[in-house]
């Protein structure tokens, strides 16, 4: 008699899930739904998803649910002050312009640091001269309820585990890129 071993979640799976998120409690505000329709999917143990939801997910089986909570240090940490900056209003011009609305109180404004890397600040205030923008994550402080199930679970392939993503499509990358279009990245 063979018994096969059932595939889980665990590093360098693709997972996914459908899911509800709740702030704080399993009665708190729904602040986001992923369908069957359009499962969110993901490699475990990438540092894409949260440390600790890939924690609660280690070792189930697809068509699995899950009924979690995550504190705020758990999630996106505590809001900090030191997270806050006051950059000048011609860090935001093109060309000496700036771009109708898009210093609009509560916009959100990507800038890359000297770096390289991405960051998006929350516009609080605008003066003459000067901007205020929140760069901590907008759940940043919250705790986080999810509920939801895992829909499926396969081994990642090597080139998704090179690109750091998901490939959910037949594609030839050539000399081009891989073609998936905007956002993907791959070269």
């Amino acid at each position: 008699m063979v018994i096969e071993e059932k595939i889980v979640a665990d590093k360098n799976k693709v997972v996914s899930v459908r899911y509800e998120l709740r702030l704080k409690a399993k009665d708190g505000e729904v602040i986001e739904m992923v369908d069957e329709s359009k499962p969110f999917t993901f490699i475990y143990g990438t540092g894409y998803m949260l440390e600790k939801f890939e924690e609660k997910l280690k070792g189930m089986p697809d068509n699995e649910t899950f009924e979690f909570s995550l504190t705020s240090d758990e999630a996106y940490g505590e809001r900090n002050e030191e997270n806050m900056a006051e950059i000048p209003m011609s860090a935001f011009e093109a060309n000496g312009k700036l771009e109708d609305g898009l210093l609009t109180i509560g916009n959100f404004i990507p800038l890359r640091d000297e770096a390289g890397n991405q960051y998006n600040g929350k516009v609080l205030s605008v003066n003459e001269d000067m901007v205020k923008l929140d760069f901590n994550h907008p759940l940043a402080g919250e705790g986080l309820y999810f509920t939801g199930a895992i829909l499926s679970i396969r081994e990642a392939t090597e080139e998704e585990l090179s690109h750091g993503h998901v490939h959910e499509h037949n594609h030839d990358h050539g000399d081009d890129g891989c073609g998936c279009g905007s956002g993907c990245g791959c070269h």
